[in-house]
C-alpha cells in the first residue's frame, strides 16, 4: 500500500535523521520539515519515498525546481552544511527503484545526469554499483 505524504515525510525523517538535507539545521518547532522531491515532479520525479527527503521549509521553498546538484553547490556557497552523502544515497536508491519498477521515462535521463555530476564533484563511486 502506498504511503500518504505525511507518512512519507515521517519515514524520510526516520530514515535520514532529523536534519535538513540542504542546510543541516535540526528540525524543531521553528525549523519544520517538509517533503522534498530530490528529482522534481516537473522533471518526472515520482512521489515515492525513494525520491523524497526531509528538508526545512526554507530550503524546500528556495530550491524550487533547481537541480539537486546545482542546489547542493549553492548551499555550499551559502556556507550551509548540505549532506552530499545523503543526496548520493537517495539518488542511487531512486535509480535502483526505477530500474526495478520501470517507468519514469522523463526522470531517468535527469537522474543519470545528476549522478554523473555528483561523481565529477568527487561524490564517490557510482551509488548504483553492486559491491
Amino acid at each position: 500500500m502506498a504511503l500518504d505524504r505525511a507518512a512519507r515525510l515521517r519515514a524520510a525523517v526516520e530514515r535520514d535523521g532529523p536534519t535538513c538535507i540542504w542546510c543541516g539545521r535540526t528540525f524543531s518547532d521553528q525549523v519544520t520539515p517538509s517533503t522534498e522531491h530530490v528529482v522534481p515532479r516537473v522533471k518526472g520525479g515520482p512521489s515515492w519515498l525513494e525520491n523524497e527527503v526531509a528538508a526545512c521549509r526554507r530550503c524546500n521553498s528556495e530550491r524550487g525546481h533547481t537541480a539537486p546538484v546545482e542546489w547542493l553547490e549553492e548551499c555550499d556557497r551559502r556556507g550551509w552544511r548540505p549532506d552530499e552523502a545523503r543526496l548520493t544515497a537517495v539518488l542511487g536508491t531512486l535509480a535502483t527503484a526505477i530500474a526495478e519498477r520501470g517507468g519514469q521515462r522523463r526522470a531517468r535521463p535527469y537522474l543519470d545526469a545528476q549522478l554523473r555530476r555528483l561523481r565529477r564533484r568527487g561524490g564517490g563511486p557510482d551509488p548504483r554499483a553492486v559491491g
